[in-house]
């Protein structure tokens, strides 16, 4: 509220300001060229590269390296060196040089140059700005065009490099193919024109027939050497598991026969009959061809096993020759699979090479290219700078912003006191404010003819002010409102304690020229205005001013009391026209008599007290002085005044904390210098207030 006026003013030349600079700017013009991208399209017109489609996973990435490549060097230089757009930059090619490197060594750059990609899109926007229009579009279209030119200089460049490796590794692996088949062909000597494969495989099937027949011995071999030892160990089961047995079996049952024979003739002849001996020989007989029998099969179980264990060991030993065979086969089966599969590969490898030489040799020469000029750029008929209504609008919202803010900053940084509440934060209260009087000068602030003198005798009349050299209108409203500021503060005072009527009122500050002074004379004279006897006392013997705002002279007063003991009452004046206000001056300077003023304005005091109804004591600043704390102690009460926005708020709160300790009454503090634009919120706060409000206005109307 206190700076609207300067943020208006501010906000109101920074957009005139915009206004005319914008108005007074050269356009400039637009015109944009728009590239096509067909990520579908295929790179060439045969092989891999005429069937393979671009995946559209890396469009991003993709058209993101296209925009840098627009942006390059070698698109630009060519369109730089054709229309020279930009002379301040480096595409004047000129022949300064910096740091060893001349500018038409350095990359192009052109300042004025946009490539945008629309969201969601395979278009690339080429836009150049310039103040000629049909210049913009021929730059434009140049660059699209320069720009499709390189993609096919990169892709022949790219296939022309292609072929020319392709044909030295085709060399190298010539002559690589020609070493492979050269060890084929003499590894093929060394087996006599045999494939070693074949004959691998044929004592493949030699070496597994006779692991058969090896296995099949080795079963035999075991089973006749299980009857050859259950034959020599004796037994009858061994015998009859032989090949003897059949027989052995025969012969066992005509023995048992026999011997079923001979019991029954031993039992039913007896010994001496014939037939037991011809029994009993029988037995024997057989017998005896069982045991020849049993010899004989015994000896020829060991023939067999003899040979068996011989034909195991011919058919072992044949066998590890045969696997010795394989396996050395068999390596020299890999060494030629090796060297065989060496040599066709490096065949069909040179084959494909060769194949691959030809379609790059027919697809550099295709061009098929998948980036086009779709729309070319068109002179634009409008210019896009100065946007005249943006730019008003911007320097607004930021002027707004800019002046709005730096009020805020210098408010939060401000530490002076203007708001009642700094005031209401150290423990005291803003009694009252008196508004700024610009038409006020240095001299008496009032001169009372003899009319005055009538009219304010009554008691109702405000107090006349008036300034020799201002008589304006404007002048007189502010003197009315500061005299109407000061009877508030008045009965503000008066009224503050009825129990303890104020009786002395000190009236000091933080620092030198806060209008303390004028003040006190001003109270003093409301305060006589109502016909009571007042007495002014001038106790600012460093710097006194009391006389002056009262018209008199200043030639003798209280440095007299103290230095001469002179009676107080003789020293002092009447203000002409005011009859119930007097004056005690300060008298003329002397720094003997600043540590004596407590004591001689406590006799004075005591004197005064009984014949005033009220004293005002106008005392120094009571930062870096003594005086004003004994009296502040000997007064009813202390009014400190402070100037709006410029006294310092620790410097206040240091009076307020010295008058703490010597025990003063505090009755407030007065804002002065207060803006009357704002003054508002500080005028008249109180029931008083509020009634000299009414009454002021009434007898304005």
């Amino acid at each position: 509220g206190r700076h609207k006026w300067k943020i208006l003013g501010f906000v109101a030349f920074v957009v005139i300001a915009t206004g005319v600079v914008s108005s007074r700017l050269t356009p400039i013009y637009q015109s944009t060229a728009t590239i096509d991208v067909d990520r579908r399209a295929p790179t060439g017109i045969i092989g891999q590269e005429g069937q393979a489609t671009p995946s559209a996973n890396d469009a991003d990435q993709f058209l993101a390296t296209q925009v840098k490549l627009i942006q390059s060097d070698s698109v630009l230089r060519p369109v730089v060196g054709q229309f020279h757009p930009e002379p301040n930059t480096t595409s004047t090619f000129s022949s300064k040089v910096t740091n060893g490197v001349s500018e038409e060594e350095a990359p192009v750059l052109l300042r004025n140059l946009t490539v945008t990609r629309p969201p969601n899109t395979f278009i690339l926007q080429i836009s150049y700005r310039h103040r000629d229009p049909r210049m913009a579009a021929s730059v434009a279209n140049a660059i699209a065009e320069s720009y499709v030119a390189h993609t096919y200089r990169i892709r022949f460049r790219a296939s022309a490099g292609l072929s020319k490796f392709m044909e030295k590794q085709m060399e190298e692996l010539k002559a690589k193919m020609e070493r492979s088949a050269s060890a084929l062909a003499a590894f093929e000597r060394e087996f006599q024109v045999i494939n070693p494969e074949e004959k691998t495989s044929i004592v493949s099937a030699r070496l597994m027939q006779l692991n058969t027949e090896y296995t099949t011995v080795q079963g035999d071999r075991v089973r006749k050497e299980t009857a050859f030892n259950s034959v020599k160990s004796g037994s009858m089961d061994a015998a009859f598991v032989s090949s003897q047995g059949e027989a052995m079996r025969k012969l066992q049952e005509r023995l048992n026969e026999a011997q079923e024979k001979f019991v029954q003739v031993k039992i039913q002849l007896g010994v001496n009959h014939p037939d037991y001996r011809q029994a009993a020989s029988l037995v024997v007989e057989l017998q005896n061809q069982i045991d020849t029998l049993r010899k004989n099969t015994a000896g020829r179980a060991e023939v067999e096993f003899r040979e068996a264990v011989s034909r195991e060991q011919m058919i072992q030993k044949t066998l590890g020759d045969t696997k010795n065979e394989f396996d050395r086969l068999n390596a020299r089966s890999f060494q030629y699979k090796s060297l065989k599969q060496d040599a066709e590969g490096d065949k069909k490898l040179y084959d494909e090479l060769i194949h691959k030489i030809q379609e790059s040799t027919i697809n550099s020469g295709f061009q098929n290219n998948a980036i086009r000029m779709a729309d070319p750029a068109l002179p634009a008929r409008k210019p896009v700078f100065p946007n005249i209504p943006l730019n008003v609008m911007l320097a607004f919202l930021f002027s707004s912003v800019l002046a709005i803010g730096a009020v805020i900053l210098a408010d939060s940084l401000d530490n002076t006191v203007h708001d009642p509440i700094h005031i209401t934060r150290m423990g005291t209260q803003v009694i009252g404010s008196l508004p700024s009087v610009r038409s006020w000068k240095t001299g008496p602030i009032v001169t009372i003819g003899a009319e005055e003198h009538s009219e304010a005798s009554n008691g109702n009349g405000a107090l006349v002010t008036q300034n020799k050299r201002s008589g304006s209108r404007t002048g007189d409203k502010e003197r009315a409102a500061f005299d109407e500021s000061v009877r508030s503060i008045r009965e503000s005072i008066l009224l503050s304690d009825l129990d303890n009527p104020i009786r002395t009122v000190l009236v000091t500050s933080a620092s030198p020229k806060e209008g303390k002074s004028t003040f006190a004379a001003h109270l003093a004279l409301a305060n006589a205005q109502h016909n009571t006897k007042t007495l002014l006392i001038d106790a600012d013997l460093r710097r006194p001013s009391a006389h002056v705002r009262l018209g008199l002279e200043n030639k003798a007063g209280m440095t007299d009391v103290i230095r001469t003991d002179r009676d107080w009452k003789e020293l002092l004046q009447e203000v002409p026209g005011v009859p119930h206000l007097q004056l005690l001056a300060a008298g003329p300077s002397s720094h003997r008599v600043f540590d004596l003023l407590g004591a001689s304005l406590e006799r004075i005091l005591e004197s005064a007290y009984r014949e005033y109804s009220l004293i005002v004591i106008d005392s120094p600043p009571l930062l870096g002085f003594a005086e004003p704390l004994k009296a502040a102690s000997l007064a009813d009460g202390v009014v400190v005044v402070a100037n709006a926005n410029d006294t310092h708020r620790n410097a206040l709160q240091a009076v307020l904390t010295a008058l703490g300790r010597v025990k003063a009454k505090v009755l407030g503090v007065v804002l002065n210098q207060v803006d009357q634009k704002v003054s508002e919120k500080y005028y008249y706060s109180g029931y008083y207030g509020k009634y000299y409000s009414h009454y002021y206005a009434d007898k304005e109307r």
